[in-house]
């Protein structure tokens, strides 16, 4: 087991940016080195402390689906031991939290699927029938399985604010404006490219949750982000389908009508909604078995679905 990680230091390499949860750097022109931390973060704020082995499970579930689903789109990975790319006195920072991957330019949105109907989907379909303008049958209760996955794309916003939902004719536009300059010659178009990725995480989401369900693990959403090489290739990056992008349930307490319990930070939202908290930055404090009850959800749904 690793080491609990709350922010890498590589000096090996030039730091070129730090998220929520991850640390990139700069491996050469054509490669990155991403560096999966334990920071934990609720309401888009990073609390001060990390969750034993997030890093590493989020890594190892990432890289298993990466794996499984190569053959629908290809996706970010080298092949490249990440222990290989740095000085010797920081292997122990990457070792079972990183990998290397492709230089990639990646799409402006999140590439949000939806199964279920769960969180703000449930809620924008009691008030307007429809999730993120997508009108769905009349009579669907919260929980409920959608007749078809729904595609649901978010533009990415700035550090600190929330992703908004989008239509996917703005997700086109979007992507058309953002990818001009570097599908120039290609003969791609970044419209084009919005939709072959909107087919591609149907197609992901839908092989997925078919296999999570021998697992005895519901899939309900899962969000995606997609990137592109300068041969306008689509590929699948960052994460795939972790308990830190997707919403996951045990399929033996799953049923219409409630929420069900998920394999996901979902102790630690509830605690922090039981403190006197703005929910701006700082965060609070975690007490040690919040921790360890979020951790060992983490664990579950690695082993689970990895067998």
């Amino acid at each position: 087991m690793s080491q609990t990680l709350f922010e890498s230091s590589i000096h090996s390499l030039p730091l070129c940016s730090r998220g929520k949860v991850r640390d990139i750097y700069v491996v050469d022109e054509d490669k990155l080195l991403i560096v999966t931390s334990d920071r934990l973060s609720a309401f888009d704020v990073i609390l001060p402390d990390p969750l034993p082995r997030k890093g590493e499970v989020l890594t190892a579930l990432a890289n298993f689906w990466f794996a499984r689903l190569a053959h629908v789109i290809p996706n970010q990975l080298t092949g490249i031991a990440p222990e290989s790319v740095v000085a010797p006195g920081e292997v122990d920072q990457v070792k079972g939290r990183a990998v290397v991957v492709k230089r990639l330019a990646p799409l402006p949105i999140e590439a949000v699927v939806r199964g279920y109907l769960i969180g703000s989907g449930w809620k924008d379909y009691q008030a307007t029938g429809a999730v993120c303008g997508i009108t769905l049958p009349a009579g669907l209760k919260q929980a409920s399985r959608l007749p078809a996955p729904i595609f649901t794309p978010a533009s990415k916003a700035e550090a600190g604010d929330h992703d908004e939902n989008i239509p996917l004719a703005a997700a086109e536009a979007h992507c058309e404006k953002k990818l001009a300059p570097i599908l120039a010659g290609t003969g791609k178009s970044g419209a084009a490219l919005c939709r072959e990725a909107r087919d591609a995480a149907l197609r992901l989401y839908t092989e997925a949750v078919a296999y999570a369900l021998t697992r005895g693990i519901v899939i309900a959403d899962t969000k995606f982000e997609f990137g592109v090489d300068k041969a306008g290739t689509l590929h699948l990056i960052d994460e795939a389908l972790t308990p830190d992008s997707s919403r996951f349930w045990p399929a033996d307490q799953y049923r219409e009508g409630i929420s069900p319990p998920s394999f996901d930070k979902q102790f630690v939202r509830d605690y922090l909604e039981t403190l006197d908290w703005n929910k701006k930055a700082p965060g609070p404090r975690l007490p040690a078995d919040i921790l360890a009850k979020t951790s060992a959800k983490y664990v579950e749904a690695l082993e689970r679905l990895t067998a």
